[in-house]
């Protein structure tokens, strides 16, 4: 995914929307927030909660899912009701709160932090998604280089998040982790308030009372053939798409743990974190981000560009050759007590490829594929596949110690691997379904 040949050809291309660094760093202070938290989740649950492995592992699915889950309701309401603007900023007060909810030392408003974290992503990520789409109506040509400058915003913000709330976190007091990740919420809930002037007047508001088609004709009778093979599409990949996210995913439940109590995490006479290593995939990200948008768009002007499904299959080959390097990592803990933090680095550095080949691609074959009428829906939809794969990562997460890491991890590497097979053999018939869209 990247810059398109059209986009490059032209000798002025249009500049990207002005509203769109209003949405980068809405979205960056969300992440930070996000995966600052996140990576603290699992270790405080068993350090501080006493949980076991399993059932930190169970806590780590059951929130991340619902994080993932809720989009659909989300996207939902606000293509019906509320429109993309009031949902998120519903999200972004209610995700603030959250936060500030886990920062406060008693259980119960531990589960009301993750309970108004979870209904706040609802309103929030599926929105913003179709949102940056949305400003690329008049130049789509620019919509993936769009989507990939969004993207490196997400990651900026992953960057940042475990670094200062993990330290905060692991080194300060578990609540000052959260309550920073809080603070970095409530920023991003100021920048998207003061900025949405710059958001086109007409996108994001709510939809007119009369212009509203009812909900079973949006379904069924209203769409052509063609919308319908495209939904197809959306809901193939998707599912492929669970294969990803369910390895993927296990960086911060099974790999922080293994990061915590198996690798060698000294350097130069410090002991680095474990949750710190959770910044490595959004650095990685911010490297080479450009270089694959580089890369697509000079496979575009050769006329090679791979499709959607092939740029999934590869993502997954590489998530499978990172499962493989922790298999390694395994086996030195096994001979010698510890891993080097080299096969975690590298095991990190293959899954980020994998992520940019699949998930900004994602992105933007949603808002490519789906009908302006049910964008965010179907951009839900498309976060659904995270929420299982979260939900079945999580529960899986707490078996590394009693099956064994090397097992563990092989697991992943195999099942990468099927899928990236099966999934390669059906790109004929998905590029026809799409009408050429995702070839």
């Amino acid at each position: 995914m990247g810059i398109s040949s059209e986009e490059i050809l032209k000798p002025n291309p249009p500049k990207h929307p002005r509203a769109l660094p209003v949405l980068f760093f809405t979205e960056m202070w969300e992440r930070f927030s996000y995966y600052g938290m996140r990576a603290l989740l699992v270790l405080y649950a068993i350090k501080h909660l006493n949980f076991s492995d399993l059932d930190a592992g169970k806590l780590y699915g059951a929130y991340t899912g619902f994080v993932y889950l809720t989009p659909i309701i989300g996207g939902y309401l606000a293509d019906r009701f509320l429109g993309f603007r009031r949902s998120i900023l519903i999200g972004c007060v209610l995700m603030g709160l959250g936060h500030l909810s886990l920062a406060i030392e008693r259980l119960e408003f531990f589960y009301l932090g993750l309970f108004l974290l979870v209904i706040g992503n609802g309103f929030f990520k599926p929105n913003m998604s179709s949102l940056v789409g949305r400003l690329y109506e008049k130049n789509p040509e620019q919509k993936d280089s769009g989507y990939t400058i969004f993207y490196m915003g997400i990651n900026l913000g992953g960057f940042l998040g475990p670094i200062v709330c993990g330290y905060l976190g692991e080194e300060v007091g578990w609540h000052y982790g959260f309550g920073a990740a809080g603070i970095g919420m409530l920023i991003g809930l100021i920048i998207f308030s003061i900025g949405q002037k710059l958001i086109p007047e007409h996108l994001g508001k709510p939809p007119l009372a009369n212009s509203l088609i009812p909900m079973h004709e949006v379904m069924d009778e209203n769409l052509k053939k063609s919308e319908r093979n495209k939904i197809k599409v959306i809901l193939i990949l998707s599912f492929f798409s669970i294969f990803f996210w369910t390895a993927f995913e296990q960086a911060g439940s099974s790999m922080n743990v293994f990061a915590d109590r198996y690798v060698d995490r000294m350097f130069g006479g410090f002991e680095i974190p474990a949750s710190i290593f959770q910044s490595i995939n959004p650095i990685f990200i911010l490297i080479f981000a450009p270089v694959f948008a580089k890369l697509w768009s000079y496979l575009s002007r050769k006329k090679i560009e791979p499709g959607s499904p092939e740029k999934f299959s590869l993502g997954l080959v590489l998530l499978s050759l990172g499962f493989m390097s922790l298999v390694i990592g395994s086996k030195e803990v096994s001979e010698f007590g510890r891993s080097s933090m080299l096969w975690l680095v590298l095991a990190y550095l293959l899954n980020t490829w994998g992520e940019l080949c699949l998930s900004p691609v994602g992105l933007s074959m949603v808002s490519k594929l789906s009908p302006q009428r049910m964008n965010g829906i179907l951009m839900g939809i498309w976060l659904l596949s995270n929420a299982v794969s979260h939900m079945i990562g999580g529960v899986i997460s707490g078996y590394m110690d009693k099956w064994g890491a090397d097992l563990f991890f092989l697991g992943f590497t195999i099942s990468g691997i099927i899928a990236s097979i099966l999934l390669f053999g059906m790109r004929g018939k998905l590029a026809n379904m799409s009408g050429r869209v995702v070839s």
